[in-house]
């Protein structure tokens, strides 16, 4: 308290002692009438001397603290109450500033204080302030103060102080309380508040004020209230405050507050309702701010809901199980749906779940989890449950131990994972891996025994693999890892070209195939390799290297040699038959040429004879010389025939007309009919298509066939001598054809005879060499066709040649 604001309190104790000095005073004022009164001024005297001592006691033993002081502080007189108050007995503070009982911090007020007295004689001042005692603790007093003058004129001060310790404690205990109380509301955003049900007036404690915040300085009011519920919350509490102030009954809600600046604030409250002594009706209560609370069960709740649906996304179920209690301490609702349980069904006991489990299973979960608890280490193990519909479930399980502070374990976490799925697809994929696995070996046999390799070169076209070949002898050089492919074969620099070309088609990264080129074997010898490849490339498009397979051809190479060395072989045969055939139509061929050359000079002759006459025939004549040109002619014709079919020359493909050819043939052996008495019966059919073939060769085939037809009718006596050519066109096997058939009378062909006629040096002929009807197939072959031979149903044989018929240009 100031010295300003000293108030007028405890005059009883001054009154004491202002008694004591007023006594003084009398008996002061009695002595100077002394000498006037006499007896009766001792009598006053010991009157007084009497009241003195009583207030002497009364000051001495009234249980009120007395100071008496100078002005400058100096203890004057100070009651033994007051003295024994603070530690000391009277003698020790007499005489003593007064200042040694106060703290130093305060003794700048005691000073004010006892000036303002000084100032104000006769008037009391009252103030509170700490004093020390002896023993040093601390008392709280609560001092009345006047100053007043003695006798002889000078001011002392008197000072009576109340012990307030108890009040003070009290009120500091106090305000201690409200500072904890207001510290609690911040920390715990717990506000107090008192509604009056008669007025509606509402008392905020500051805590309350910050959670609305609402000024302080402004008396809160409802309508305050309203304004900061949330719009949809304003409803449901003016709901609960009516039927609050209706029943007088407690409330207990939760709402939202919509702060000026938009954000939300969940707010719990809670309210008694207090009837006071008076009959007055208060609501007395707590608003707690749980906006983190919220937004905390909200996160927890969707985190919860995320978990909760992560889980049955991923079949991973969550437990804790309790080691001591052997029961579980948690399990999630996944936890139900694998083993087939309802999530609501909580009170399931642990058995329920155990004994879904497969027993064996069971009896290794046990195991692994004893072990985990002794070793205090975390376990994985795999089982499989069976559920109400029959389905096996493959779980996979991961434990955690939870060592207490005892050091031992007191509970295991883990995950649950339904891995049937993924077990299923390791099985199939371990399936398709042995699959694979056979596959890939069946191939390699099938590489190893075949004799192709297979190889593999890289970006610089280098051999990088080859397939192992079980042939150790085969035609796989050794050492070609690593070689390019112009470094393996020895050709080359032989044909640089073909490798010039080979390379552009690699460095171009084109596929290739039928490369064929000359290598050599394992032991070093020559070698035919046909190779193709395929270039690889990966999924961004860059080139890998090749990959392909060579196969050694070495066989079908000097096989198409041995082929053409044949076929240059039947050609020199075939025409040293033709020559030799030429021999033999010799006479039929003389005979051709003199009747050209006979009718030319008799025809000559003829012209002579009309150019004689007198006067000449000149159309005569002029007859003659034509006839003589066209039996010129029709001899020069023979010749070119002749030359042509003894001509040695490769084999030229041209459109033929089969009747023409019989006509040419036939006329070419008429002799060789006619020295026979063999007949010719051409049944050749009209507008027959042309083939596609050699001329010469073909006539060569018929002229054989005739000859031969001759031949075999030589020995008929009973039977004509007659020889059948027919054409005609066919249909074989959805294809038109050309069928030429030559038929004669003669011996016929055996059994035997049919199925070797055309094999080479086979004859039924003493001088014959076996050769003409084997090159006459191959000519036929040669073109695509086909030659039989049948035996007649009576005698002798037919041959048969089938040949395609040839495009025609329509271009």
């Amino acid at each position: 308290m100031m010295p300003g604001q000293i108030a007028k309190l405890g005059n009883s104790a001054a009154q004491f002692l202002l008694g004591g000095l007023a006594a003084l005073r009398s008996l002061g004022n009695a002595a100077k009438d002394e000498s006037a009164t006499g007896e009766g001024w001792r009598q006053d005297n010991a009157d007084l001397r009497d009241a003195v001592k009583q207030w002497r006691q009364v000051f001495e033993h009234n249980p009120v603290m007395y100071f008496m002081v100078d002005p400058a502080g100096t203890v004057l007189n100070v009651n033994t109450f007051g003295a024994a108050q603070l530690g000391y007995t009277a003698a020790e503070l007499t005489g003593q500033s007064v200042l040694n009982v106060f703290f130093e911090e305060d003794r700048d007020f005691v000073r004010r204080c006892v000036g303002l007295c000084l100032e104000t004689v006769d008037q009391s001042h009252t103030w509170e302030i700490r004093k020390i005692r002896k023993d040093g603790s601390v008392l709280w007093v609560r001092e009345n103060a006047k100053a007043m003058r003695r006798g002889d004129g000078t001011p002392i001060v008197l000072v009576a102080c109340e012990n307030i310790t108890q009040r003070k404690e009290a009120e500091d205990a106090l305000r201690q309380s409200e500072a904890y109380l207001a510290q609690a509301q911040e920390l715990s955003r717990t506000g107090s508040f008192g509604l009056s049900l008669a007025t509606r007036e509402a008392v905020w404690s500051r805590e309350t004020f910050r959670i609305f915040q609402g000024d302080p300085q402004v008396k809160p009011t409802l309508d305050f209230v309203f304004q900061r519920i949330h719009p949809e919350d304003r409803n449901a509490v003016s709901k609960t405050l009516d039927r609050a102030f209706r029943d007088v009954g407690d409330f207990d809600h939760e709402y939202r507050l919509l702060m000026p600046d938009g954000s939300i604030k969940y707010l719990h409250s809670v309210a008694l309702a207090v009837r006071h002594g008076s009959g007055h009706i208060e609501f007395v209560g707590a608003v707690t701010d749980v906006t983190t609370a919220k937004e905390t069960e909200q996160r927890l709740r969707r985190s919860e809901a995320y978990l909760t649906e992560a889980q049955r996304l991923s079949h991973t179920s969550s437990w804790a199980w309790d080691v001591r209690r052997q029961e579980f301490a948690y399990r999630s609702a996944e936890l139900y749906r694998l083993f087939g349980f309802n999530p609501d069904q909580i009170d399931l006991s642990a058995q329920a779940f155990q004994q879904r489990i497969l027993a064996e299973d069971f009896k290794r979960i046990v195991d692994v989890e004893r072990q985990a608890i002794r070793q205090k280490q975390p376990f994985e193990v795999d089982f499989r449950i069976v559920r109400p519909d029959g389905s096996v479930r493959h779980v996979h399980t991961e434990g955690h131990p939870v060592v207490g502070g005892d050091g031992d374990v007191t509970e295991i976490i883990g995950t649950h994972v339904d891995v049937t799925e993924q077990f299923a697809a390791r099985q199939a994929l371990q399936k398709a891996f042995d699959e694979l696995k056979l596959s890939e070996q069946r191939f390699r046999d099938y590489a190893e025994t075949a004799s192709d390799w297979f190889w593999e070169s890289g970006p610089d076209h280098r051999i990088t693999r080859i397939s192992e070949h079980a042939d150790t002898a085969g035609p796989v050089p050794t050492g070609v890892i690593g070689l390019a492919r112009w470094d393996i074969p020895p050709d080359a620099e032989l044909e640089p070209e073909k490798w010039e070309r080979h390379r552009a088609t690699l460095d171009a990264h084109l596929p290739f195939r039928d490369l064929v080129y000359r290598s050599k074997d394992r032991n070093g010898s020559p070698i035919y390799v046909r190779t193709s490849g395929k270039p690889l490339h990966d999924a961004n498009g860059n080139f890998l290297g090749y990959r392909g397979v060579s196969s050694d051809v070495t066989a079908a190479i000097r096989a198409e040699q041995a082929e053409e060395a044949l076929r240059k072989a039947q050609a020199e045969l075939a025409h040293v038959t033709r020559v030799t055939m030429l021999g033999e139509l010799t006479a039929s061929i003389a005979h051709e040429i003199n009747q050209p050359l006979a009718a030319v000079i008799s025809n000559a002759d003829a012209c002579i004879g009309w150019l004689d006459r007198e006067p000449a025939d000149l159309n005569a004549a002029r007859r003659s010389v034509e006839w003589i040109v066209e039996d010129a002619n029709r001899a020069s014709e023979v010749i070119r025939r002749i030359r042509a079919l003894a001509k040695k020359t490769e084999i030229e493909m041209a459109p033929v007309d089969m009747n023409q050819l019989v006509r040419e043939t036939v006329a070419l052996v008429r002799r060789e009919l006619a020295n026979h008495a063999v007949s010719v019966r051409m049944e050749l059919a009209s507008a027959l298509p042309r083939v596609c073939g050699d001329r010469i060769q073909l006539q060569q085939v018929l002229i054989n066939l005739v000859i031969n037809g001759i031949e075999a009718m030589h020995a008929n006596v009973e039977r004509p001598r007659e020889l059948a050519i027919r054409s005609s066109q066919v249909s074989e096997h959805g294809e038109s054809r050309m069928l030429l058939t030559v038929t004669d009378r003669g011996v016929g062909l055996g059994n035997s005879a049919t199925e070797r006629i055309f094999t080479p040096f086979f004859t039924t002929k003493p001088s014959g060499l076996g050769m003409g009807l084997s090159i006459c197939r191959s000519i036929i072959e040669a073109h695509a066709g086909r030659l039989s031979a049948l035996p007649n149903d009576g005698s002798g044989a037919t041959f048969q040649i089938a040949l395609p018929l040839a495009i025609e240009d329509t271009s």
